[in-house]
């Protein structure tokens, strides 16, 4: 049997509470979804901007929840969530008498306006050398590896943690002009941390890269689970290494200014199924 809740107009649709947190969605940022459902289902699961939802539920709270995001790239608009929940059968009925529901909301995105800098690095970091060129396309097939080995079960426990106790040098979205010519968006989050500063894990995961990259400098990558990873750039020293399952405040290695860097510094990244969102929305979200 099928149970429909075509629109947010609906009559029926009072019985279905979809809310997300922060409450003001923009391009950039992360976001919690939580879903309180009709009656009771034994599994819910969604599709936000072409990427699709695994939702955990809440026994505390009775209420179904996921991370998601916005990309930088999306334009300002109203955007839907589909969801579909399959209820449970008795045991005697077998799984012919399972239920599934549908339900459609919209959310707004706003645009959120992003400054412009100019920066000056080592001249290796805009005009490689071939020997240089190399190491970076390596580096490309070494990230892109390991960032399809996310895994789908959720390993992230509770809110995201600051992972120095330092000040904020830089923020997410900023268009960066390198040497009066090269430009790229910075994809992360800076903390004007002192080289030798420990690091820790923002939440619990796996270690899924460990090593020197070009740009990156030394480079910690952890995998939350359900397509959410976050990076460690520039670091001096590691205190991990691939496949290290790691617990939220752990250290992970010590800050620096390694790759292309102006300085010493900790640049936090989070990606979410291959987009980059900002790092600051996350450590704020009150999670589950």
């Amino acid at each position: 049997m099928l149970l429909m809740a075509a629109s947010p107009s609906g009559a029926a649709d009072t019985h279905w509470q979809v809310s997300s947190q922060p409450s003001r969605l923009v391009n950039g940022t992360p976001l919690l979804f939580r879903v309180r459902t009709p009656i009771p289902v034994r599994t819910l699961s969604g599709t936000w901007l072409g990427h699709q939802l695994t939702f955990v539920f809440d026994d505390r709270d009775k209420s179904w929840f996921a991370l998601a995001g916005v990309s930088l790239e999306t334009k300002p608009g109203v955007y839907s969530i589909q969801l579909h929940g399959e209820t449970s059968s008795a045991p005697s009925a077998g799984p012919s008498a399972r239920q599934e529901m549908s339900f459609e909301k919209t959310f707004r995105v706003e645009r959120q306006r992003y400054p412009r800098v100019q920066l000056k690095v080592p001249g290796r970091y805009t005009a490689p050398s071939p020997e240089d060129e190399r190491q970076i396309a390596e580096d490309k097939e070494t990230k892109a590896e390991a960032f399809k080995t996310v895994s789908p079960g959720r390993e992230w426990s509770g809110s995201f943690a600051a992972p120095v106790d330092a000040g904020i040098s830089d923020v997410f979205g900023v268009e960066r002009v390198f040497n009066g010519s090269v430009q790229s968006t910075h994809q992360g989050l800076d903390f004007r941390a002192p080289s030798g500063t420990s690091v820790a894990a923002v939440n619990g995961g796996r270690v899924i890269l460990a090593r020197p990259l070009f740009f990156e400098g030394n480079c910690v990558v952890i995998d939350h689970g359900q397509g959410l990873l976050t990076l460690y750039l520039h670091l001096s020293k590691f205190s991990v290494k691939e496949g290290d399952a790691v617990d939220k405040g752990q250290a992970i290695g010590l800050s620096g200014g390694t790759g292309r860097a102006t300085g010493p510094h900790l640049h936090l990244a989070v990606r979410w199924q291959g987009v980059y969102l900002d790092p600051q929305v996350l450590l704020k979200l009150k999670l589950p």
